[in-house]
């Protein structure tokens, strides 16, 4: 079954409970005092944040292909309010994204890519395979 078929809640909730099993995804200490933008006004309370965020990221890039962290950044910011000011667009946390991307490095998931037109990380075979299996088995 094909990634893009399913509803995004329910595959990031099945990626993001195997993720829970592999070494090289661990939950940084830091990651329930910080805010995930400047846009947002407090920190995230969801227990599993750190999974369900990393499980989001690998399901964009296996969509997207090659994407890079400033992209990455766009995808997850939103909309500051600025008081009587106008509301304006900021960018997210670059450092979650950045760690997540790192540990998906380490668990051989995703590799380096640099192109003449892009440049950012893409999945490895190793990584594709993963994520269809959870596809396969848990994510309907």
């Amino acid at each position: 079954m094909d990634i893009r078929e399913i509803q995004s809640e329910k595959y990031n909730k099945a990626l993001a409970e195997a993720l829970k099993s592999i070494k090289e995804f661990e939950k940084p200490e830091w990651v329930d005092f910080v805010k995930t933008s400047v846009h947002k006004t407090r920190s995230t309370v969801e227990e599993d944040f750190w999974y369900k965020r990393s499980a989001s990221i690998l399901r964009q890039i296996y969509i997207k292909g090659i994407v890079g962290v400033e992209r990455l950044r766009t995808r997850y910011g939103g909309r500051k309010d600025r008081g009587q000011r106008p509301p304006e667009f900021r960018k997210g946390a670059g450092k979650m994204i950045r760690l997540s991307l790192q540990q998906a490095e380490k668990a051989g998931f995703v590799e380096k890519v640099k192109t003449p037109k892009k440049s950012g990380r893409q999945l490895t075979e190793t990584g594709k395979a993963f994520l269809e299996s959870v596809a396969s088995r848990g994510g309907k």
